[in-house]
C-alpha cells in the first residue's frame, strides 16, 4: 500500500496562525459537544454560537465541515497517531495496536461514524460534480498500520506486506463497529474479541505464506 494514496486529515490538530490553541480548542470540543447532542455534524455556525466565538473566526480554523470534522477525528485518535510499541516482533506489535486502539475508538465512536457519514456523503457529491468544497479523506490508519507493521517488512515478501497493510486498514477502524453493531447485533466486547481473532489471523497468514515461499523448491523434471 502506497502511504501517500489519499491525502490523510492532519497528524495533529493545530490552531491557524493568527488563532489562540485555547479558542481552536474550545472549537472542537463545543463541536464534539453538540455532535453528542444531536447525533450529527454539527454547522460551523452551530459551533462557533456554542463556543461564544465570531463565525469569521471559526471559519478561519474550519473552513469547511470537512476540515472540521477532519481535526476532530485527528484529537480522538491521539496517541494512536504517534503510536510507539516496546515489542519487537512485528505480529506483537500489530496486536499492541489493536489491544490500545480498541478503547479509543471505542470512546469516540460518534465522531469517527460521522467521519464515515461524510465521507461516504461527499464521494457520491463528488461523483455527481456537485461537491463544491474541499473532499474530506480519512487515511490516518495507513500511517498508523505501517508503524506498526515496520519489522514484518524484513520478513515478509513485499507484495505480501502490502496486501496485509491493506487487509488490516479494512478492520483498524470503525468500520468493523458499524458491521458488527448495527448488522450483527454484536455488544463492544464481542467487536474487541472478533476485531482481535481477525488481526492475529491477518498476519498468522501472511506469515506463514512468507515462510512457505522462503521453503518452496520447485521438482526437478525427472523426478518423482
Amino acid at each position: 500500500m502506497k502511504n501517500a494514496a489519499n491525502s490523510p486529515t492532519p497528524d495533529s490538530p493545530t490552531s491557524p496562525a493568527g488563532i489562540k490553541p485555547t479558542t481552536f480548542a474550545l472549537l472542537l470540543i463545543s463541536a464534539s459537544e453538540l455532535l453528542q447532542e444531536n447525533g450529527k455534524a454539527p454547522s460551523i455556525a452551530e459551533v462557533a454560537k456554542r463556543a461564544g466565538i465570531s463565525r469569521a473566526t471559526a471559519y478561519r480554523c474550519f473552513p469547511s465541515k470537512g476540515a472540521m470534522l477532519g481535526a476532530m477525528v485527528s484529537q480522538s485518535l491521539g496517541p494512536m497517531r504517534t503510536f510507539a510499541s516496546e515489542h519487537a516482533q512485528g505480529k506483537d506489535r500489530v496486536m499492541d495496536l489493536f489491544n490500545r486502539s480498541f478503547p479509543r475508538l471505542s470512546k469516540h465512536e460518534s465522531t469517527l461514524r460521522t467521519a464515515v457519514q461524510l465521507s461516504l456523503e461527499q464521494q457520491a457529491l463528488a461523483q455527481a460534480g456537485l461537491l463544491k468544497e474541499k473532499i474530506f479523506r480519512r487515511g490516518h490508519r495507513i500511517q498508523i498500520l505501517h508503524k506498526a507493521l515496520e519489522p514484518l517488512q524484513t520478513e515478509l515478501p513485499l507484495d505480501l506486506y502490502e496486501q496485509l497493510h491493506k487487509a488490516l486498514a479494512v478492520i483498524y477502524g470503525i468500520e468493523i463497529f458499524i458491521v458488527l453493531k448495527d448488522i450483527c447485533n454484536e455488544k463492544n466486547s464481542e467487536v474487541r474479541k472478533t476485531l482481535l481473532w481477525m488481526a492475529e489471523a491477518l498476519v498468522d497468514t501472511a506469515l506463514e505464506q512468507g515462510r512457505s515461499r522462503i521453503n518452496f523448491k520447485p521438482k526437478q523434471k525427472g523426478l518423482k
